[in-house]
């Protein structure tokens, strides 16, 4: 009986003591709450699991890349959503296509070698009621769309290209002629949205050269993005506002082992914006948001809280290596906007990036709508640390009246650069610094 208790006592030690404390903390989100076991799952989509399979080139869909065909995939979605649901098959070769919106029960998986591009004639994109920055209003939708569907998955080794160069040109062109011109004023689909889902996979598939933002998830639930490559570039032409991925008023999401380089943020959560953001139904908050285990290449900010943001809570940033993010995490304070950005952990970081932490107003497209005064955003309980990086600038954050910032950590992080101004913190009421390096 002894022999047993020491035993017992011995495996409890272990378990106290022994098992790194890191183990135990990455099952709770920062607010202390326990992360679910859904989060750990990551499995690839298996389409022999998801009903019967369609080809489109069984159903005169031809191997063209000069020829939109539009109508013929669609009747391919519509045909295996009347009979039941199914899964669009896209094989080797390139076909040309505008709007594609998929029902409840279709799936998309698109094969190695097989390539589904977008029109460059956005008169192949019709206008609809849809979100698009922090708006619900008519513009036009992606080149793949989903709307209130239960389990969709959009899969495969394979590519959806934006065909996104003549996009940007006009765009570019149209600023030069008009530099007030907002991202909406050239006409430019997106190349996923998602929105009031639930369940939803989206995995292996590389996604280039989005005309506008790349995927978008509006009031989704449950959502798993994993082995994507999401690229779009910096030169020779910009490809402006081609945002990775745009969580907006989501909850319960995986990012996982994803590659991403854009010309914009990589990841940037959304919600809504404007005086009245946080009395609209159509806005809310993300929640419960896990990105982990991914690379970045050049991108504006590796994680973005804005710049259409009302509340976000319970955020983890781990694990990730960055080179060329001009910054890693970006907070845009909107004096338009109602915000709050709470709960945030961001750990385990290496690499390169333009700063460690950002924090200033954003002021790009102001408006009040009526109102005299500037609204109040908050920021609070943000917690970065185990962080790596050469950077230009490690504390980036602007003092500020219309907005507080409060009860942060920094520990355990190194950083290379010759502009560390730690004292950039003082901004913050109630930070603390544990061990943070700064080398020149």
């Amino acid at each position: 009986m002894k022999y047993i208790c020491k035993r017992f006592f011995i495996k409890i030690l272990f378990l106290l003591f022994i098992i790194p404390t890191t183990v135990f903390s990455q099952d709770k989100f920062p607010d202390g709450t326990r992360i679910p076991d859904w989060f750990k799952k990551s499995e690839p989509t298996n389409i022999n699991k998801l009903g019967r399979q369609y080809k489109i080139t069984d159903y005169s869909v031809g191997n063209d890349s000069t020829l939109v065909q539009t109508q013929n995939i669609q009747a391919v979605i519509d045909k295996a959503a009347q009979s039941g649901g199914g899964v669009i098959i896209v094989p080797k070769g390139t076909y040309l296509t505008g709007s594609l919106f998929f029902k409840q029960g279709t799936h998309l998986y698109v094969e190695q070698g097989g390539v589904l591009k977008g029109s460059d004639d956005i008169s192949d994109f019709p206008v609809v009621m849809t979100r698009i920055e922090g708006q619900s209003v008519k513009y036009f939708p992606a080149l793949v769309n989903a709307d209130g569907v239960d389990g969709f998955t959009i899969s495969g080794k394979g590519t959806i290209n934006g065909n996104g160069l003549r996009y940007w040109k006009a765009f570019w062109l149209r600023r030069d002629w008009n530099p007030k011109c907002t991202n909406m004023d050239e006409m430019r689909p997106r190349l996923i949205f998602i929105s009031n889902s639930k369940n939803v996979q989206v995995s292996g598939l590389h996604l280039k050269d989005s005309p506008f933002w790349t995927t978008h998830y509006y009031k989704c639930e449950n959502v798993k993005l994993l082995n994507l490559r999401i690229t779009s570039p910096k030169t020779p032409v910009k490809a402006p506002s081609t945002d990775a991925i745009d969580l907006d008023a989501c909850k319960n999401v995986l990012v996982k082992n994803c590659y991403m380089s854009v010309n914009d943020d990589a990841i940037a959560l959304k919600g809504g914006k404007g005086p009245f953001a946080d009395k609209d139904e159509t806005n809310g908050e993300n929640r419960n948001i896990i990105i982990e285990d991914n690379e970045y290449g050049f991108c504006h900010s590796a994680l973005t809280c804005g710049s259409e943001s009302v509340h976000n809570y319970n955020i983890i940033f781990r694990r990730c290596k960055l080179h060329e993010a001009q910054k890693t995490l970006h907070l845009k304070m909107r004096p338009d906007t109602p915000q709050l950005y709470e709960y945030i952990l961001v750990e385990d970081l290496s690499g390169d990036a333009g700063s460690l932490i950002s924090i200033a107003p954003w002021k790009q497209f102001f408006d009040l709508k009526g109102r005299t005064e500037p609204l109040m955003s908050y920021a609070q309980n943000i917690t970065m640390k185990n962080i790596k990086l050469e950077c230009r600038q490690g504390f980036d954050i602007t003092e500020s009246d219309k907005y507080q910032l409060k009860d942060f950590v920094f520990d355990n992080i190194t950083l290379k650069t010759d502009k560390g101004l730690q004292d950039n913190t003082k901004s913050i009421k109630n930070v603390i610094l544990k061990n943070v390096t700064i080398n020149p």
